[in-house]
C-alpha cells in the first residue's frame, strides 16, 4: 500500500478521503483548514511536554538535594558498587535517541517507511532499557542489597526506578504512535504528538546522563 505522508513544514492542498491513508486533519472546509494552520503554529501536545517537564525536573532536583545532604550528615553510607549493565543501558539510551532524530528526520522529509523503521527502533529501545534496569536491580538483589539496606542503596533504587516509571510514559505514548504509523493512521495531530513525544523522550535521556554521573559521583 503506497501512502503519502504530509510535510508539516511545507503548505499542501488538502483532499477529502474517506481512507486511512490520509494524514490529514480530519476537518474540512475552511474550518479544518484554519484549524490545520493553527496546529502548524502552535502544538499543544509540545506545550505539554515542555509543561511536563517543570515538574520532572523539580521532583529529581529534590530528589539530588535529599541525597547529597543526607550522605554529608549520616555516618551509615555503605557504598554501593554500580551493575555494569547501567553502562550498556547508558549507551542504549543515546542510541535510542540518535534513532529518534532519525524518525523526526523521516517525518519532516515524508519518508514514512524510513520513519516505521527508526520509531519501532527507538520504542524496542526503550523497552530494553526498562528490561535491563530491572536486571540491575535483581542483580543488586542477589547481592544482599535492597531499598532498606543502607541511605546509599535506597536513593539507587528510588532514584532509578523513579526515572524508569517517567520513560515508561515515554515508551507508552511511543509505541501507541509507532502503531499508528504502521497502519497508515499518522494525522496531522499525531505527527505534532509525535514531536512533542520526542522532545520528552531527549529530556528523559538527558535525565538518565544526569543520573547515571551523580550515582558514579555521590554513591
Amino acid at each position: 500500500m503506497s501512502t503519502t505522508l504530509v510535510n508539516p513544514e511545507v503548505e499542501a492542498p488538502r483532499e477529502t478521503t474517506g481512507g486511512g491513508g490520509d494524514f490529514s486533519d480530519s476537518g474540512s472546509g475552511d474550518g479544518g483548514d484554519r484549524g490545520g494552520d493553527r496546529e502548524q503554529r502552535y502544538s499543544p501536545y509540545e506545550t505539554g511536554a515542555w509543561v511536563l517537564m517543570v515538574p520532572v525536573a523539580m521532583l529529581f532536583m529534590g530528589l539530588t538535594s535529599a541525597m547529597i545532604v543526607r550522605k554529608g550528615v549520616s555516618d551509615d553510607w555503605i557504598s554501593i558498587r554500580m551493575p555494569n549493565i547501567l553502562y550498556f543501558n547508558t549507551v542504549l539510551l543515546l542510541g535510542s535517541s540518535l534513532a529518534l532524530e532519525f524518525a523526526r528526520r523521516s517525518l519532516k522529509q515524508a519518508e514514512i517507511e524510513s520513519l516505521k523503521v527508526w520509531l519501532g527502533l527507538t520504542s524496542f529501545s526503550g523497552i530494553v532499557f526498562l528490561a535491563g534496569q530491572l536486571f540491575a536491580w535483581r542483580q543488586l538483589a542477589a547481592q544482599g542489597v535492597f531499598v532498606a539496606t543502607n541511605p546509599s542503596s535506597s536513593f539507587f533504587y528510588v532514584l532509578t526506578g523513579t526515572h524508569g516509571a517517567h520513560l515508561f510514559g515515554g515508551i507508552t505514548a511511543l509505541i501507541y504512535l509507532t502503531i499508528r504509523v504502521f497502519r497508515d493512521e499518522l494525522n496531522n495531530r499525531r505527527q505534532s504528538a509525535l514531536r512533542a513525544a520526542a522532545v520528552y523522550w531527549h529530556f528523559m535521556d538527558a535525565l538518565w546522563i544526569y543520573l547515571f554521573l551523580l550515582l558514579n559521583i555521590w554513591r
